[in-house]
């Protein structure tokens, strides 16, 4: 880690850093689209398809922990070669697919590469840069995935328009090749060499240690984090299921979810700086009140324009939290064991991400989907509280004591 802060400059680790997470984002959102699509060409149906695209987040979710012992044992810059290397296999598996249940297992393994990936560039980033500067770097690595997530499914239907939906996955391979050849000539932090560091190491001993040694930080900020990633996954459903439910059309719909994420992209920047300079408080609790605020308050709009309103100071609410999962897992992270402790960190946020949309259709089965955005509304408040109650106001206070 850089001793002066002062000195330091994310311009210089920029290409290391992010360049990766550009790539991986231009790859899975090239493909994203057309999953359920390629899905229903080899026969599956609706349902079927719903779940393949699931297979992303599911994979993720089941590989955090192994991607943490994984990455931990060889360091990042292999971890991240050899994940994209099973990214191109799984492409390929994805482009020659004869039926639903093959193409279902590329895209498990696709999500499977994205917990190595994503874990490594957290790791790197909570490593080398100074903490006076860590929010704004992370929550730059994750602006950066959304640009990517932005431009692939742009750069997929150029090629589609040749290769009809075999054109994404070509895209995601070219991107994914580019991404490996980049990771393999990026240099491994020092302190993550492979097989130099006996305490951090890739056992589950190591990793039941962590989880037991850091039990209340999972169980008070962890949850916290949890309950976001729970939000922001519920939040995508809700506008589209609310601007239906109210008579706006599909391509209505999609204009206003675009010009969400739009909010989102221009946030993350200011997001980090803010949480560097007056602490992750200062952001996690109001986005979380405001985000509270407008879910309760969108059962109550009715006409396109109370619609627009409500959303977009929904997407101002979360784009000011953009990195503070990453972010205050990092500040929480043991210098020794950090990559196993992120897993688990990573582990909880995908349970969040999951779990969130299946707890709203739940409810909205049980009661409507009214109810189930208030109670999401409250998850939000509960989060809020979390942080509110154990989140230090000062860096100088680090998060893992209590």
């Amino acid at each position: 880690m850089p001793s002066d802060d002062t000195s330091f400059s994310l311009k210089k680790i920029s290409v290391a850093a992010f360049g990766p997470s550009l790539l991986f984002g231009i790859g899975e959102g090239a493909i994203y689209p057309v999953i359920a699509l390629s899905a229903r060409d080899l026969g599956a149906s609706v349902a079927l398809s719903g779940i393949i695209v699931a297979l992303i987040g599911i994979g993720s979710l089941l590989n955090n922990i192994p991607a943490a012992i994984l990455t931990a044992r060889f360091g990042e810059r292999r971890a991240m070669v050899g994940a994209a290397i099973v990214a191109i296999i799984a492409l390929i598996i994805c482009l020659l697919a004869p039926n639903p249940f093959t193409l279902g297992l590329g895209i498990l393994l696709v999500g499977m590469t994205r917990a190595v990936f994503l874990l490594a560039r957290q790791t790197y980033l909570t490593e080398a840069v100074p903490i006076a500067m860590r929010a704004r770097a992370l929550s730059t690595l994750g602006g950066v995935t959304r640009i990517g997530m932005f431009i692939g499914p742009f750069a997929g239907a150029g090629l589609m328009h040749f290769m009809d939906l075999q054109g994404a996955y070509v895209v995601a391979i070219v991107t994914f090749v580019f991404m490996a050849a980049l990771a393999f000539a990026i240099p491994d932090l020092p302190q993550h060499a492979p097989h130099e560091q006996a305490d951090s190491g890739p056992s589950t001993q190591g990793l039941r240690h962590i989880a037991r040694t850091h039990f209340k930080t999972y169980l008070t900020l962890g949850v916290g984090c949890l309950l976001v990633a729970a939000v922001r996954s519920s939040r995508q459903v809700i506008i589209p299921l609310w601007a239906a439910n109210i008579g706006i059309d599909a391509a209505t719909t999609s204009l206003v979810y675009g010009l969400m994420g739009a909010i989102d992209m221009l946030l993350f920047y200011p997001a980090g700086k803010l949480m560097d300079h007056k602490g992750r408080a200062a952001v996690a609790i109001p986005s979380m009140v405001i985000m509270a605020v407008c879910l309760a308050m969108m059962p109550l709009t009715a006409s396109l324009w109370t619609f627009v309103m409500v959303t977009m100071v929904l997407g101002f609410g979360n784009g000011i939290s953009s990195g503070l999962v990453m972010t205050v897992g990092a500040d929480a992270s043991p210098k020794q064991g950090r990559t196993q402790f992120l897993g688990i960190w990573r582990f909880m946020a995908d349970i969040g991400n999951s779990g969130g949309p299946l707890l709203l259709s739940a409810i909205t089965a049980m009661a409507s989907l009214a109810g189930g955005m208030v109670v999401i509304g409250g998850l939000a408040l509960i989060s809020a509280g979390i942080f509110w109650r154990w989140l230090p106001a000062s860096l100088s206070k680090p998060v893992s004591r209590f």
